[in-house]
């Protein structure tokens, strides 16, 4: 249980020759943080060109950063980044207080948004392994001569017992999970049988992909929120485009910078909604301080899980929010980033909506003739 009352400082390090916007990490990880009731009360930065393989940061900044985080009271240290066993271990050991990483920050939100049997088993797959390798480290330091608290023996074992622990656990998690994804197939499959394209709603968390998907379906009931991953279950909803026919619209998990890969392997099942879909729509919020960095978050989780080919649109949401000058040169930039067709959008004021449907069956049936076409080449060749 989180003590929602904890003040944090954040330890940032920027590479030096990389083109990393540390302060936009930063950014995201102090609204992290927000998320679960935890308030950034400092942070301490330093460059360098690669990590301290032993303390992340170095030795010397961290005693410096043990007397600020005294005067501010904190209780908590979060690391704009992923720490490596020894790093958390003795971060832990100079400054005397909790330290946690990104990835942590990130899976404990995922763990607190999980409602469903499914998203809980998947979160707590992904902390298993998260935990496994952090256990094998500290095991092995504290194997180590003079090693620390627990040296040889006892602590050892300990350790070693908690950590076989997990790893049965998560075993037992990737084979309930393995069953969900076999009934997820399935449920596919029926879908191809009936020729029925699946629509993937993704993008990048609090984009407003849950509020297109009630735009578009006309269902109230989807539970709508302005928070980070307010979905980590994927909702499923028939949509009747323009011509009659139907579609399925399926809302996905959100994505975000450095999404951990424990996540990403955990929520295997849902992601494979995506990467089976017929058609991707990328919702990209303006208001985000770069929507193209964004898009590009999505772009390299979208090849991450394999679905780099899926065609797709990109869905410019929240357009009510911004002027026409603002709209017309953001438009022009992300198509010509992405290389893909661009709509503009407002879900909440359904601004724009039946046109996207319009483009999305457009879409599906340039689709459908050129697979047709591809097939009569193959039959009569």
């Amino acid at each position: 249980m989180i003590n929602k009352n904890k003040k944090a400082v954040l330890i940032c390090l920027e590479r030096q020759g990389s083109d990393v916007d540390v302060d936009l990490l930063a950014e995201e990880l102090t609204l992290l943080l927000a998320n679960l009731g935890i308030t950034v009360v400092g942070r301490v930065d330093q460059k360098r060109t690669s990590p301290d393989p032993a303390t992340f940061i170095g030795k010397g900044k961290l005693y410096e950063m043990k007397a600020l985080i005294s005067n501010l009271d904190a209780s908590l240290v979060v690391c704009n980044d992923s720490l490596l066993p020894t790093q958390l271990h003795n971060i832990r050991s100079i400054l005397e207080v909790e330290v946690w990483d990104r990835p942590f920050v990130i899976m404990k939100i995922f763990e607190a948004r999980a409602y469903s049997a499914e998203a809980k088993l998947q979160v707590e797959l992904a902390l298993c392994k998260y935990e496994i390798p952090l256990l094998k480290g500290l095991g092995r330091q504290m194997s180590q001569p003079g090693g620390g608290i627990g040296t040889r023996g006892p602590g050892e074992t300990e350790f070693e017992r908690h950590r076989r622990k997990l790893e049965r656990r998560a075993k037992t998690l990737q084979h309930k999970l393995e069953k969900v994804r076999k009934s997820r197939l399935n449920s596919r499959k029926r879908r191809k049988r009936n020729d029925i394209p699946t629509i993937a709603i993704v993008g990048y968390t609090n984009s407003g992909k849950s509020t297109l998907l009630k735009a578009l379906s006309h269902d109230d009931e989807i539970y709508c929120a302005d928070k980070l991953f307010a979905t980590l279950d994927p909702k499923v909803r028939r949509v009747k485009l323009p011509s009659g026919k139907f579609a399925l619209f399926a809302d996905t998990v959100g994505f975000i910078r450095k999404l951990p890969i424990e996540l990403v392997a955990a929520f295997r099942a849902t992601l494979e909604e995506v990467s089976e879909a017929s058609l991707l729509l990328i919702v990209i919020d303006p208001l985000d301080k770069d929507p193209l960095e964004s898009l590009t978050v999505v772009e390299q989780t979208l090849n991450q899980i394999g679905a780099a080919c899926i065609p797709r649109i990109i869905v410019l949401n929240k357009v009510d929010m911004i002027d026409s000058g603002q709209l017309e040169a953001l438009l022009e930039r992300l198509a010509m980033h992405s290389g893909s067709e661009v709509v503009p959008v407002s879900a909440l004021k359904k601004i724009n909506t039946s046109s996207l449907l319009r483009r999305i069956e457009s879409s599906l049936m340039q689709m459908d003739y050129a697979t047709r076409s591809l097939t009569d080449t193959f039959k009569f060749a």
